[in-house]
């Protein structure tokens, strides 16, 4: 202002035409300092240096947000690997009981197999002997029963805990690959998250640059003025240097007016900038929080994915419980048909060494002493054989050995056949094999002719 009143003090003394040149000249001037003034102001700047302020704060709110999401990430993982190696060692103990449940049934199996032979050859044995048997048969009948019932009730327990068991690995892998679904989309989004955290950057790195180019061009256009005002004073001196000064001061003022055009396009630019640096802000707090809520989803599935592992714990106790009764009633179960087996067996050669010398002597062998049941060495082991004795042959001693089976197998006559060969060589003697029997299946006495093994039905020993 204080420039303005001096100009025109100076004025006053040139001619009108000229004075009337230079007034146009102040309005000029005076409108585009104006517009300048109107455009570009320290308020406005110290305004966009709050929004940038503002931005670096929330900027800074955000990588701590990101840096928990990120904590709580690592503790996800940790459990997961917890988890992870729960279900494994749950597999591995889950194999281990396949594996047992898999020998136990083999063996209940042949155990059911063994009393279901046990069965015939007691029925068989049943047919031949007196009243008295029979009473026994009904008191084993009873029994069979009973073991027939717990075995069923076992097929079916077996088959409610395969049941529960299947259903249960199918929750748990569903909540497993679920589970895996989330970790990815998370990942996605913290990768995308840090895209966004780079462009930020790189936005505010461009704001700060456009800041201090504005700056150098507001003390450039303080400068300018500085030297305006001096040409002003130089005027004073001489109208003729103030017509030189003049021309000087309009290419400036187009030289300003352009600085103008390129500070305002600068501006517009850093508005949009800033306007995109808001949005992307804005954004990235919106993913913040979805993350922030996939991540809690993905705790809550955590949570009942651990409840179901417990739970899954609890059930395969329970099936191992279930296992260790199946192998106690197993072990009992054998007991009682090696009872039965054994009653009908030690009956079978009581009466085969009663009736054995009358029928060998039949065949011209004359037994001496008696027929015993007689245990031999075997190596490091004790076999017993069921017929042992010696007898006489067309003068020669010979080595009487049997065997006394309900329903003998293509197996028992072999491991007979080596146990025999092993006492021929032993005693050095020929030795007379027999075999005692309720039933021989046609093959199974074929059999037994190849191999000079004389098959005897029961049947043909008195009671």
């Amino acid at each position: 202002m204080a420039f303005k009143v001096r100009l025109l003090r100076q004025l006053e003394q040139v001619d009108p035409a000229s004075r009337e040149a230079f007034l146009s000249l102040l309005e000029v001037l005076e409108e585009q300092f104006q517009r300048l003034e109107d455009q570009v102001t320290k308020a406005e700047f110290n305004e966009l240096r709050a929004i940038v302020a503002e931005l670096a704060e929330a900027q800074k709110q955000t990588q701590a947000e990101v840096r928990a999401l990120a904590e709580a990430q690592r503790r996800s993982e940790g459990r997961l690997d917890r988890l992870e190696a729960i279900v494994a060692e749950l597999a591995e103990a889950q194999k281990r009981t396949e594996e047992r449940m898999g020998a136990e049934f083999e063996r209940v199996w042949g155990a059911i197999n063994e009393l279901t032979q046990a069965q015939k050859r007691t029925e068989a044995q049943v047919a031949e002997l007196v009243e008295a048997q029979k009473r026994t048969e009904e008191r084993m009948s009873a029994e069979f029963g009973r073991v027939w019932g717990a075995i069923n009730e076992l097929t079916q327990a077996q088959k409610r805990t395969e049941e529960r068991m299947s259903a249960e690995f199918e929750r748990v892998w569903g909540a497993i690959n679920e589970l895996t679904q989330a970790q990815k989309r998370t990942e996605a989004q913290v990768a995308e998250l840090a895209e966004a955290q780079k462009r930020t950057e790189a936005q505010v790195a461009e704001l700060a640059e456009a800041e201090k180019q504005t700056q150098a061009e507001v003390r450039a256009l303080a400068e300018a003025q500085r030297r305006s005002e001096g040409r002003l004073d130089r005027l004073e001196a001489t109208v003729a240097e103030l017509a030189e000064a003049q021309k000087q001061t309009q290419a400036e003022v187009r030289a300003l007016a352009e600085a103008q055009r390129r500070s305002e396009g600068r501006l517009d630019r850093l508005e949009a900038t800033v306007a995109e640096l808001v949005e992307a802000q804005k954004q990235t707090q919106a993913e913040v929080r979805a993350l922030a809520e996939a991540q809690r989803r993905s705790e809550g599935r955590l949570d009942r994915l651990e409840a179901t592992v417990v739970e899954l714990v609890e059930a395969q106790k329970r099936t191992e419980e279930e296992l260790r009764q199946l192998v106690e009633e197993h072990r009992l179960t054998r007991e009682r048909v090696e009872g039965v087996s054994n009653a009908v067996g030690y009956t079978l050669e009581d009466r085969a060494m009663r009736a054995l010398p009358a029928l060998l002597r039949q065949e011209g062998i004359e037994v001496e002493g008696e027929l015993v049941r007689q245990y031999v060495r075997v190596g490091d082991r004790k076999r017993q054989v069921n017929i042992f004795g010696y007898g006489r042959r067309n003068g020669q001693r010979v080595l009487i050995l049997g065997e006394a089976k309900v329903r003998p197998s293509k197996k028992e006559v072999d491991r007979f056949l080596k146990l025999a060969a092993f006492l021929e060589e032993q005693e050095g003697l020929p030795a007379v094999l027999l075999f005692v029997a309720y039933d021989f299946r046609p093959e199974m006495e074929a059999y037994l002719h190849e191999k000079n093994i004389r098959p005897i039905w029961s049947y043909k020993l008195p009671l």
